[in-house]
Order: structure tokens, then C-alpha cells, then sequence
């Protein structure tokens, strides 16, 4: 892969990844090998196995490893074997996350007859999917901090980079749970740059736009692979008229993660969307 920026500064780092057996985080990982770091692959899935192979073929270090987020022994034990394989945590990537049918309504706006229709409205959204996406995303988050940013602490170089996203700046339709969410990840973001500013960690987080993925595929594209409704809408509010590409989050990452270029940063929320947060749609 050939990286947008040059950093000389994450070599050797112990970089964790949560999440990465995902297509954003694992392309994340297999560039931040290329920079000359140890990365730790984390997911609940031998997902990430894959890409963890990919980045040892072409030479550079990295390991898979099974966790969940959501458990704090299951964290504890894969940074025991981080430790040990690895040494200590320099720089954590919260990527896990991700948003569940069960917090989703059906339709936009909400119409009278809703309840009683064969349709999930709000009043049909159950207690348990809300909770899985507030858990994953905002639980996901601060248990791996917990656990890995205790490695970082009085050591230079060290910090965290946490996932937000559009939804954070404006709630996104039909995904009450997920906007909620992210909106907490991008304030956790700023309290924890300002908790540990004293003790040497930066802490930010990047703001993807829209990014089409396995995840997100069914909300974009039908099932003959034309373009959704929502996928008109998403395309005709963002000024640049198309979808991020994967690779364009790198640049971003690698400059936030780098000690020499971004050394005095923390407590961003970086949007990386095409102009969507920028466009007032008139």
C-alpha cells in the first residue's frame, strides 16, 4: 500500500485496533503496518485474522486476536497476550461499532396510523437494540480505554483515536440509537483529551462521511445493485457528489496519530465527509 503521508514516527509503535476485522479498520491496520508499526488486530470474529495475514506477508508485524468489547476479562486477556507478544500499548484505535435493525424505524417521518400499521415505528424500536448500539458504540469505546490506555500513561508518543460520525454533528433518519451514540463518542472524545492531557495521552477521533461498506449496504444499494432513495439523498448532500473512498481516511489517521505532525492536537473531531457537514442543503 502505498501510504498518502510520510509519518517516521509510529515505527515500532504498539498500535491496537478494535474492530479491525472491518473494512475501515483493517485498512487502517494494513497501513499503519506499512508506517512501520506493530499492530494488534482486535475483533470479536476471526475476521481480522485475514488482514493480519496480508500485512505478515508483505512484511510487516501484526497479530489477530479475539476480543470482545463489551467484556472487560476478554480485554484484560488479550492485552496480557499483547503484552507479551508485543509489549506495551502506544496507541489505541477504537473502531468497533456499528448499529442494529432492532434501533431502526422503518420509515423517515413519523405518520399517524404508525402504531397500529404493519411498519416499526419509534414506538416500536425495543429496549434490547437500543442497548446493543448504545453498549457497542459507547461501552465499546471506554472499556478498551480503560484497559489499553493504562500502558499509556507518562509515556510520550502515546494516543488514542476514537471512530465518531456524521450522525454526531446532525441525527441521521431512521438510526435514533446509532446518532445518539456517536454524539457520545465525539463528547467522550473531547472529556478524555482534557482527562489525561496532564499525564502526556492525546486523545481525538475522525468523523467519517459516508463510506459504502458491507455494513451500510442494504440502506444504499437495492438488491440489483441500484442506488437506494437514501442513497440519493446522502449523494445530493454532499457537495463532492460521491462516496469516500476507504483510502481516504489514511491521511487523516496517520497525521493525528503522529507525535511530530500532530503533537499539540487533541480533543478534535475531524470530519472526513465531502463537505456533508459543511452543507446547509441550499
Amino acid at each position: 500500500m502505498k501510504l498518502p503521508i510520510k509519518v517516521n514516527d509510529l515505527k515500532n509503535k504498539v498500535i491496537v485496533i478494535t474492530g479491525a476485522g472491518g473494512v475501515l479498520c483493517s485498512t487502517m491496520a494494513i497501513a499503519l503496518a506499512e508506517a512501520g508499526a506493530k499492530v494488534a488486530l482486535l475483533d470479536r470474529s476471526d475476521k481480522a485474522q485475514e488482514f493480519a495475514n496480508e500485512i505478515t506477508a508483505n512484511g510487516g508485524t501484526a497479530k489477530a486476536y479475539i476480543a470482545d468489547v463489551l467484556k472487560k476479562e476478554s480485554l484484560a486477556k488479550c492485552h496480557t497476550e499483547i503484552i507479551k507478544d508485543f509489549g506495551k500499548c502506544d496507541i489505541l484505535i477504537n473502531g468497533a461499532g456499528g448499529n442494529n435493525p432492532m434501533a431502526t424505524t422503518d420509515k423517515e417521518y413519523f405518520e399517524i396510523g404508525d402504531i397500529d400499521a404493519d411498519t416499526k415505528s419509534f414506538f416500536d424500536l425495543t429496549e434490547d437494540g437500543v442497548s446493543f448500539v448504545f453498549n457497542l458504540n459507547f461501552l465499546g469505546t471506554l472499556l478498551p480505554t480503560q484497559e489499553f490506555a493504562k500502558d499509556m500513561v507518562d509515556r510520550k508518543g502515546c494516543s488514542i483515536l476514537n471512530i465518531s460520525s456524521m450522525n454526531a454533528f446532525t441525527p441521521l433518519t431512521k438510526i435514533p440509537a446509532y446518532s445518539g451514540a456517536k454524539s457520545a463518542i465525539s463528547n467522550f472524545t473531547q472529556w478524555l483529551a482534557v482527562h489525561f492531557s496532564k499525564v502526556g495521552v492525546r486523545v481525538n477521533a475522525i468523523a467519517p462521511g459516508f463510506f459504502s461498506t458491507a455494513q451500510n449496504a442494504k440502506l444504499l444499494w437495492n438488491e440489483d445493485g441500484t442506488p437506494t432513495a437514501r442513497t440519493g439523498k446522502i449523494l445530493s448532500a454532499t457537495p463532492m457528489g460521491r462516496f469516500g473512498e476507504t483510502e481516504e481516511l489514511l491521511g487523516s489517521v496517520l497525521f493525528l496519530l503522529s507525535e511530530q505532525a500532530a503533537g499539540f492536537i487533541t480533543g478534535v473531531v475531524l470530519p472526513i465527509d465531502g463537505g456533508f457537514s459543511a452543507y446547509s442543503g441550499v
